[in-house]
C-alpha cells in the first residue's frame, strides 16, 4: 500500500514537472518561430557544430571511462569532426529542411548524411590512426553523433511543429474583443489564451481611466470606437463579460453593439457562474431574454413554499415547456411527492430523467418521490384513479394544446383537450379532496379570435363556476402571454432561420406580443397560486409588448449580420411577410375588464371576470360535447361564440376534416 502511494506521488510529481517543462518550452516557441530564416539556419548550424564536439568528448569518455581535458588528441578529433561533418551535412541538404515539419524522410536524410560522415571519420581515425586518439573512437563517435543530431530534429518537430500549427490556426481564427476589463473579463481572457477557436485582441470598457492602457498585454479600448475597431482589426465577435450588471444596463450595451454589426456572446449571471473561475465553456449565445427580460424580482419564499414544501404535488402536461419548468421549480422547493402526468411517453421519460439528475445534485433534507405517470387529462377514470391513490395537495394543470393555427385546423380535438380535459381533471380533484387546483391560462383567452384562446377561456369559466359551488378545492387560474424558448415560441424559429441564412418569416409587420422567460413565469405561477381564495383569475405583469419585426431585426443584428431590405439590398438576412394565420391576432391582451386589483406581489395582478353559473354552464357543456363528438365544426363555433363573450371567429372554417369532406361533397363523391 505504501509502495503504491509512493509510486502515485512520484508519477504525479513527474507529471507536474513535465507539464511545467512543456509550459516553459511553449513560452519560448513563439519567439523562436518568429526569427528570420537566416537566423534559424545559423542557430541550427551552430548547434550541429556543438553536437560534433560533444559527441567526440562523450566518445573519449566511453572509451577511457573518464572525462579528458580538451587538448591534444581530443582537440584534433573535435576539429576533424567539425571539418568533415559540416560540409557533408550541407551537401546532404540538412539545412534546407524545415525542422518543424521533420518526418521520416527528413530522418533518412540525417541517417544518410551521418553515415557518409562516419565512413570518412572512421577512415581517418580507425583505419589510418592518429596519435593520442584511440582507433575505436572512429566508430563510437559517429554513432553518438547520429543519435544526437537525430534527437535534435525529433525534438524540433515535437517542440515547434505543434506550436507552429497552433500559431497558424490562431492567426486564422476569428478575432474577438472582450467587453469588460473587470475580474470576469480578465479570467475569460486568460482562459482563452490558448484557445484555437477565437483570438482575443483587446478589451472594451466604459471606464475612461482604463482606456488607452493594457491589461495582460492586451489594449483596452473605448466602446465608442467599436465600429472603427471592427473594420480595422476584423473583429467578428464581442464577448460580454459583465455578469453582475443590471438587465437595463446590459440592454443599453447591446443596443450600442448592434450598430457595429458583430455577433455577441455572453457570460451567465454571477449566480449562474457560482462566483467560480470563468472558463471558455461558460460562453453562450446571446439569449433573447437578455434583450426582452426585465430586472428580476426576488421571489416571496413564503408564497413559494405554501402549497409545495413537504406536500404532494401533481403537474399535468409535465413534459411541456411550462409543465417541465414548473416541475423544476417544485423540486427545488422540496415536496414530499411529485406526480408527473404526461400523455407523451418520450416527454415523460425525458423530464423524469432530468429531474432525477437534478435531485442528485440538490441538497434537500428529504428526497422527494418522483412518480412518472402516463395519462390523458380527458380520461376522468385514469385521473381519478391517480388522485385517489396518492391524494395530492396541489394540482398544477398545464396540459393543453397551445399552438393557435394547429388548434384552429383541429378545433374539436383542441376543445376536448383544453376544455373537457380541464373539466375532467377538476372534477376528479374535487371528488378526492385536492386542496388547491391551478390552471395555466393564456392571454389569448381574452377576447379570443381563435379556438385555442376560446377553449382556454372556457376552461377558466369552468373553474370559476366550480369555485362557486361550495367545494373545498380552491380553484385559481394564472393568465400570461408568450414565454421565451417554449415549443411554440418564435425565438427558436428565428434563430434557426438565421443559422440557415434566412429569410426570417413573419405573419404581419405590426404583430405585437408580450414576452416572459419560462422560469419567471413558472415561479410567478407558484406564488400566485399561494394567494388564491377560490375562483381567482391572476394576471402576470408581462412588461411592455414587443413588435415581432423589431425582435427579428435585433436578433439578426446581434448575430453580427445585417437586415436585407429596401434600404440595404445587400444585407445578409431578409424578412418576409407571410400574412396572418387562421385565428391569429395582431395584438394580445391580458384583461377582459379594466379593473385589475393589486396583490402582495408586484408582478401579479388579480382580475375580475364574469362567468356563467355552474348549473347553467353544465347544460351548455353537455350540448357542446355532443357536437364535439360529431365534429360538427359549424355548431361548435356557434356554441363557443354563445358561451365566450368577445369571441369573434374568422370568416371561414379551416378544420382539415371539414374542408376535405366539403370538397368530396362538392365533387359528388
Amino acid at each position: 500500500m505504501v509502495d503504491s502511494l509512493i509510486k502515485q506521488a512520484l508519477i504525479k510529481t513527474y507529471s507536474s514537472y513535465g507539464d511545467s517543462m512543456m509550459y516553459v518550452l511553449s513560452r519560448f516557441s513563439m519567439p523562436a518561430l518568429g526569427l528570420p530564416r537566416s537566423v534559424k539556419r545559423t542557430v541550427v548550424f551552430s548547434m550541429d557544430v556543438g553536437l560534433c564536439a560533444l559527441s567526440v568528448w562523450l566518445a573519449f569518455y566511453l572509451r577511457l571511462d573518464e572525462f579528458v581535458p580538451l587538448s591534444g588528441g581530443v582537440y584534433l578529433a573535435m576539429c576533424a569532426s567539425v571539418s568533415i561533418a559540416i560540409p557533408v551535412f550541407i551537401l546532404s541538404g540538412f539545412y534546407r529542411a524545415i525542422f518543424r515539419y521533420s518526418g521520416w524522410s527528413a530522418l533518412m536524410v540525417v541517417v544518410r548524411g551521418v553515415s557518409i560522415y562516419g565512413l570518412l571519420y572512421a577512415a581517418i581515425f580507425t583505419v589510418m590512426g592518429m596519435p593520442d586518439v584511440p582507433r575505436t573512437l572512429g566508430i563510437i563517435q559517429p554513432v553518438l553523433l547520429l543519435l544526437l543530431v537525430g534527437s535534435s530534429r525529433v525534438f524540433a518537430r515535437a517542440w515547434l511543429g505543434d506550436q507552429y500549427q497552433s500559431r497558424f490556426t490562431r492567426i486564422s481564427c476569428p478575432k474577438v474583443l472582450i467587453y469588460g476589463a473587470g475580474n470576469a473579463g480578465r479570467q475569460l481572457a486568460a482562459a482563452m489564451a490558448r484557445s484555437l477557436e477565437m483570438q482575443v485582441v483587446g478589451f472594451l470598457d466604459d471606464d475612461d481611466r482604463l482606456q488607452g492602457h493594457t491589461l495582460n498585454g492586451l489594449p483596452i479600448y473605448s466602446p465608442t470606437d467599436l465600429e472603427v475597431l471592427v473594420a480595422s482589426l476584423k473583429i467578428g465577435d464581442v464577448l460580454l463579460a459583465m455578469p453582475s450588471i443590471s438587465r437595463r444596463r446590459r440592454n443599453e450595451i447591446l443596443g450600442n453593439i448592434r450598430k457595429a454589426h458583430v455577433a455577441v456572446r455572453t457570460l451567465p449571471s454571477v449566480t449562474d457562474l457560482a462566483q467560480g473561475k470563468v472558463s471558455v465553456s461558460d460562453l453562450r449565445e446571446l439569449d433573447i431574454d437578455d434583450l426582452l427580460g426585465r430586472e428580476p424580482v426576488a421571489p416571496n419564499h413564503i408564497l413559494l413554499a405554501k402549497n409545495i414544501a413537504s406536500k404532494k404535488v401533481l403537474v399535468t402536461g409535465a413534459g411541456g415547456s411550462i409543465g417541465s419548468e414548473l416541475c423544476r421549480q417544485v423540486i427545488a422547493i422540496g415536496p414530499a411527492k411529485l406526480l408527473l402526468i404526461e400523455q407523451s411517453e418520450f416527454a415523460l421519460y425525458a423530464i423524469h430523467q432530468e429531474l432525477e439528475e437534478r435531485l442528485a445534485s440538490l441538497e434537500l433534507e428529504a428526497r422527494p418521490i418522483l412518480l412518472p405517470l402516463l395519462a390523458s387529462v380527458q380520461d376522468y377514470g385514469r385521473m381519478r384513479e391517480i388522485m385517489s391513490t396518492w391524494q395530492p395537495d396541489t394540482v398544477f394543470h398545464a396540459a393543453a394544446y397551445k399552438h393557435v393555427p394547429m388548434v384552429e385546423h383541429n378545433p374539436a380535438v383542441g376543445i376536448k383537450n383544453n376544455l373537457l380535459g380541464t373539466l375532467r381533471t377538476a372534477q376528479a380533484a374535487v371528488e378526492v379532496g385536492v386542496s388547491d387546483f391551478v390552471l395555466i391560462s393564456t392571454d389569448k383567452a381574452v377576447r379570443p379570435t381563435n379556438i385555442m384562446g376560446a377553449s382556454k377561456r372556457l376552461a377558466e369559466m369552468v373553474l370559476q363556476a366550480l369555485a362557486e359551488t361550495g367545494t373545498n378545492t380552491k380553484f385559481s387560474m394564472v393568465r400570461f402571454g408568450n414565454v421565451l424558448g417554449s415549443s411554440g415560441s418564435v425565438v427558436p424559429k428565428f434563430r434557426q432561420q438565421i443559422r440557415d441564412g434566412g429569410p426570417i418569416t413573419l405573419t404581419h409587420p405590426d404583430i405585437t406580443r408580450y414576452f416572459m422567460t419560462i422560469p419567471e413565469a413558472a415561479q410567478l405561477v407558484v406564488q400566485a397560486a399561494a394567494m388564491a381564495k377560490g375562483g381567482d383569475v391572476f394576471v402576470l405583469d408581462m412588461g411592455q409588448p414587443v413588435k415581432i419585426i423589431d425582435l427579428a431585426r435585433r436578433m439578426i443584428e446581434l448575430s453580427g449580420l445585417t437586415v436585407k431590405d429596401a434600404q440595404n439590398p445587400d444585407g445578409d438576412i431578409g424578412i418576409e411577410l407571410a400574412g396572418l394565420r387562421p385565428g391569429e391576432k395582431l395584438f394580445e391582451e391580458l384583461l377582459i375588464g379594466d379593473n385589475p386589483q393589486p396583490t402582495k406581489h408586484p408582478r401579479i395582478m388579480k382580475a375580475h371576470e364574469e362567468f356563467i353559473p355552474w348549473g347553467e354552464l353544465l347544460l351548455h357543456l353537455e350540448q357542446l360535447e355532443v357536437v364535439l363528438n360529431e365534429n360538427d365544426v359549424a355548431s361548435i363555433r356557434r356554441l363557443v361564440q354563445r358561451l365566450v363573450p368577445g369571441y369573434v371567429p374568422s370568416d371561414r372554417i379551416v378544420d382539415w376534416v371539414h374542408m376535405a369532406q366539403a370538397r368530396k361533397a362538392a365533387a359528388g363523391e
